[in-house]
């Protein structure tokens, strides 16, 4: 990437983050890849919970991520894969940013943020599991210096997922 990224902070989520959460991803375009359409808000309640138990049990989590204003954007972070198929057992670092603020490097700088605070904790490597259309998330992976190292077919859907490696 050429240019300068944004400033953007990551915060533990709160619980009004649900709600941020909820809002911002409630766009067609942003759960493209994710089912279609933003979940219900008590979805968005029990992912910011389960997120400040992981931060407090390994010390990373899906973080908030903020804009030069303080502003909710999206998030970005690491979690444990929490489904039986594809990486079990391995750390995953992902992101969900508001239409808005797509093509400016926020997911960017959050993510490498993220990489950081991920690598302080100990943990040796990184997956990025990615629809294989996505082809912005895939530019993220790249300019986070992941590489492709499996693919799966999602058990529901049936689509295809890259699943990126990066070592720490």
């Amino acid at each position: 990437m050429n240019r300068a990224l944004p400033d953007v902070r990551l915060r533990v989520p709160t619980d009004e983050d649900a709600f941020a959460w909820h809002r911002i991803f409630d766009d067609p375009d942003v759960m493209e890849f994710h089912g279609g359409k933003s979940a219900e808000l008590s979805v968005y309640e029990e992912l910011t919970a389960r997120q400040r138990r992981h931060d407090a049990e390994f010390g990373f989590c899906l973080w908030t991520m903020l804009d030069e204003e303080g502003r909710a954007i999206g998030f970005t972070g690491a979690q444990p894969w929490p489904r039986e198929w594809g990486p079990a057992g391995e750390i995953e670092i992902g992101w969900r940013l508001a239409r808005a603020h797509w093509g400016k490097g926020y997911v960017t700088a959050a993510a490498l943020q993220a990489l950081e605070r991920v690598r302080a904790t100990g943990v040796g490597n990184v997956v990025a599991m990615v629809d294989a259309r996505n082809e912005r998330s895939i530019a993220v992976t790249r300019r986070l210096g992941m590489e492709l190292a499996e693919k799966y077919t999602t058990p529901l859907s049936r689509q295809v997922g890259h699943c990126y490696r990066l070592a720490l």
